[in-house]
């Protein structure tokens, strides 16, 4: 395959994205599991003191496209259910 000079713009910003994209699908994984952790302790007040971060990672990821918006919204809602389950 030739090789223009917009094959390889394109072939850094790729991995720029990527190493982006990984980034911070990696913050919002890490902030779920740390928060599904503490729900699995049943320590509620630690719970919904953490709650708020989560929530807004969540949708720093949907606004920078990591994550789409139904899918935020789920993972919200599913956490929010389990923290509420704890009284």
């Amino acid at each position: 395959m030739k090789k223009t000079k917009s094959i390889l713009k394109r072939i850094r910003q790729n991995e720029r994205h990527r190493s982006r994209n990984r980034s911070n699908v990696s913050q919002y994984k890490t902030a779920v599991k740390k928060l599904e952790v503490v729900i699995e302790q049943k320590d509620a007040a630690a719970a919904k003191g953490m709650l708020p971060g989560v929530v807004g990672t969540l949708d720093k990821a949907v606004s920078k496209t990591i994550l789409s918006k139904k899918s935020a919204s789920r993972k919200k809602s599913s956490l929010m259910r389990r923290i509420n389950a704890l009284g």
